[in-house]
């Protein structure tokens, strides 16, 4: 990508007594001075062939991005097959409703230990998104914030490497919660960016996707998302480090108050240039 993109997951706020659909949202949402949409496919993919033309007219109307975040039932290291296929086919139906609106990354979380050997579990993941068509769409893997769960930065990252369809989706929040609070100095982001240029090259700061918000956590890792000002994630130095490694691709927001926090994220990184 030629630019770095500002978006929220799923339908703005808007003003009191709003009510969006994706075509509506798109449009607002371009308005307010944003540039993407993450559509939310936790619970069913909600594209289909009856309203993807106007979702696609507004897209394209508004040159907009357009993501989306996959089914939460997905676990590639479940112990049952059928377990196994159903999130393979759930991945699968999200990838398809994506290509029906031009969209281009898919994120979802891949899998759970489930009490089972890292190791183990992560050729078991490998395996298993190896059989995953590519249909034009990118499967990104998110980093989860949890220690209990599959998704660490390494992991996210290797998987990147060694599974050509996939690539990585950054969720900084996640990577500071798991850690109980570990982004606290502008080195730490550094460290982050650094790694995925070593790892997987100046293509993955090219075409990156990342999600950011606010976040409560604790021992355990993550508990809920906030706004920006009510946690202790460092968005000014976040953007720093933003700017110092030139990266480009898509930030989406999944703060609490959405497009506010998004349009704040994007005047300081517009401002800091």
């Amino acid at each position: 990508m030629d630019k770095l993109l500002f978006g929220i997951s799923g339908l703005p706020i808007g003003p009191e007594g709003s009510k969006f659909k994706y075509s509506t949202g798109i449009e607002y949402l371009s308005n307010f001075g944003l540039d993407a949409m993450e559509l939310p496919f936790v619970r069913s993919v909600n594209v289909t062939k009856k309203n993807h033309e106007e979702i696609l007219q507004k897209k394209e109307e508004n040159n907009f991005y357009i993501s989306a975040h996959g089914s939460y039932y997905i676990n590639l290291n479940a112990k049952e097959d059928e377990k196994k296929e159903k999130s393979l086919e759930r991945i699968i139906k999200g990838a398809e409703g994506l290509s029906l609106v031009n969209g281009k990354s898919l994120v979802f979380h891949p899998g759970f230990y489930l009490g089972m050997d890292p190791d183990k579990t992560y050729n078991e993941i490998k395996s298993n998104l190896e059989k995953l068509p590519y249909i034009g769409v990118d499967y990104r893997l998110e980093t989860t914030g949890k220690g209990t769960q599959f998704g660490s930065l390494q992991e996210i990252v290797q998987l990147s490497k060694d599974v050509e369809s996939c690539k990585p989706c950054i969720d900084f929040a996640h990577i500071h919660a798991r850690n109980n609070g570990c982004l606290k100095e502008y080195d730490d982001f550094k460290r982050i960016f650094n790694y995925i240029g070593t790892e997987l090259g100046n293509d993955a700061l090219n075409d990156i996707h990342i999600h950011v918000a606010g976040i409560n956590y604790g021992p355990k890792g993550e508990k809920n998302h906030l706004p920006f000002k009510e946690s202790d994630f460092k968005y000014e130095l976040f953007v720093k480090a933003l700017i110092e490694y030139n990266v480009k691709g898509c930030i989406i927001c999944e703060s609490p108050i959405l497009e506010h926090d998004a349009i704040l994220l994007k005047k300081l990184y517009e401002n800091s240039l």
